[in-house]
């Protein structure tokens, strides 16, 4: 009976001591008024956000406020779920107050932003419909994500505008919060959402690795990573399974078809441009090729690399700013020496867009969450992205590490002052990356798709044959190299033609026939490349 008496005991602590040491957060039902939000942001945000922004309301107001976060993963997941509300609230306000018949098509038009103006009188009706209602999810605010998942929510139909452009309309120019950036949209001309808080992509390194490898520069620029010393110390993450390292690999090749476009003549014509940029995207293949052969491995989650920098298990690798910042940030706080971290964004290889915040359709508490808007968008509310933890107007207990998107923030001494990265300037770099949507943006899929097959899915073969080149005498070396480089199969023409065909059919037997042909074709090519810096193959 004792042992039963005990396991019985244990089982009852398992379950109950998560609730008695979890930490203490306010009831909804001693505050004034309440707030919803959805949002991927972590808890550290959510802690800072929440007590800055109580402060903040209850000196303008006399009212205290409840902040109802609802944490359900990634944007993606966000995606899923808002479109499954907002389907479920229209579907009881088209059947039950307009007592109209619910199906498929409706379903697919109330939401359809390029609804066709011949469309069928019901599915113009019911689009109608939609955007004239107050249908909800029960939640007022999305914050956080990228821009193209606030375009997608917005065409839709699922945001509305907010108020916030015309309640402050002097935050809305070209020295506080430009319209566009880089060739980056900062907010929607809709009023539909706003971009809160900058991210960009660079390099997070450890010191005491570089030293151990013999690197005396610290890597500055993206081609710094194919540095042959670097074999095996690269963390990668696969492109296809992580939007933000898609994201960073676009950039790498938006920079190598600028060089090749800023390099051409005065005058050169539309079809010199065509020439550079289609020569610019074989550039960027085969850097993110040789960085891939460098890599320790690819991981499914972009989180991964930089904690493995952060403990000296990488030397280094392509993350998200925040992230590096936030692993610079931990080993910081356990350190009393020199910085071991170290994090830079690439000049002219790095392209700065914004995680924005927007009003839902059918929000329950609109007139609070133009406040939190407000807030967010305010000098006050931008301090809390990047002050010292403890600075006056700062975060309490975590310091954010986030650029600022309002320009002006940038502007004042005593603010930088208090910054924990006063160096970071995005607005001031004498080179930043343009970013050219008419060049990547039609083959962002296919990128992650090629990297995949070239760097990720051949990963062994990649890295046995460029050990051997990078051992090998000239002109092995070089002919091997070109052999390992041939992306003849994967240049831009082909990844426009045949790729993006057999991705986007509705058979997969198409695409699981190119990723055979490419993955055998890639894996010969590597074995070539080998025999022939090792000597047994004397090439052409």
């Amino acid at each position: 009976m004792l042992k039963r008496a005990i396991i019985v005991l244990a089982l009852v602590a398992s379950v109950a001591l998560p609730f008695v040491l979890r930490p203490h957060r306010a009831s909804p039902g001693g505050a004034d008024d309440t707030l919803v939000i959805i949002t991927p942001h972590n808890e550290a945000i959510r802690h800072e956000f929440t007590l800055g922004f109580g402060d903040w309301y209850k000196a303008r107001t006399g009212r205290t406020v409840f902040l109802d976060w609802r944490m359900i993963g990634g944007t993606s997941e966000i995606a899923r779920y808002l479109e499954g509300e907002y389907v479920a609230s229209f579907r009881n306000l088209w059947t039950g107050q307009l007592g109209r018949a619910w199906s498929a098509e409706i379903q697919a038009a109330f939401q359809n932003g390029r609804l066709a103006p011949d469309a069928p009188r019901d599915a113009r009706e019911a689009r109608a419909a939609f955007l004239g209602s107050d249908a909800g999810c029960g939640i007022d605010l999305f914050f956080g994500g990228g821009p193209f998942d606030f375009e997608r929510q917005a065409r839709s139909g699922r945001l509305v505008d907010s108020g916030i452009g015309r309640l402050h309309p002097e935050w809305f120019t070209e020295d506080a919060l430009p319209r566009t950036f880089g060739g980056e949209v900062y907010w929607d001309k809709g009023g539909l959402w706003y971009g809160s808080v900058l991210s960009s992509y660079g390099i997070l390194f450890n010191r005491d690795a570089l030293r151990r490898l013999g690197i005396e520069r610290e890597p500055g620029r993206w081609d710094d990573l194919a540095d042959p010393r670097f074999l095996g110390q690269v963390g990668m993450c696969d492109p296809t399974k992580s939007g933000s390292i898609a994201a960073a690999f676009e950039n790498v090749v938006q920079q190598k078809m600028h060089e090749r476009v800023d390099a051409l003549p005065p005058g050169a014509g539309a079809g010199a441009t065509a020439a550079a940029v289609r020569q610019g995207w074989v550039d960027g293949l085969r850097l993110l090729q040789l960085v891939g052969a460098n890599a320790r491995y690819f991981t499914d989650t972009s989180q991964k690399p930089p904690i493995d920098v952060a403990s000296g298990d990488c030397a280094a690798g392509m993350c998200i700013d925040f992230y590096g910042r936030e692993q610079q940030e931990a080993v910081r706080r356990r350190s009393d020496g020199p910085e071991r971290l170290g994090y830079v964004s690439p000049p002219g290889g790095a392209a700065y867009s914004v995680d924005p915040i927007a009003l839902l359709r059918g929000a329950p508490h609109p007139r609070v969450a133009l406040a939190f808007i407000e807030y967010t968008l305010s000098l006050e509310g931008q301090k809390l992205w990047n002050y010292r933890a403890g600075t006056p107007g700062g975060p309490r207990q975590f310091a954010l590490r986030r650029l600022p998107v309002r320009r002006d923030f940038y502007g004042s001494a005593e603010r930088v002052g208090y910054m924990s990265d006063p160096e970071a300037n995005p607005y001031s770099q004498s080179k930043v990356l343009v970013h050219h949507d008419e060049w990547t943006a039609q083959l962002f899929q296919e990128l992650s798709y090629v990297i995949r097959v070239v760097a990720s899915d051949t990963h062994p073969e990649l890295v046995s044959a460029w050990r051997a080149v990078i051992a090998a005498p000239e002109p092995a070396r070089r002919r091997a190299l070109d052999v390992l480089q041939d992306m003849s199969a994967v240049d831009y023409d082909q990844a426009l033609g045949p790729v993006k065909r057999a991705l986007g059919s509705k058979n997969l037997v198409d695409s699981v026939r190119l990723s055979r042909d490419l993955d055998g074709l890639f894996r010969r090519n590597y074995a070539r490349a080998e025999r022939i810096a090792r000597g047994r193959d004397p090439g052409p």
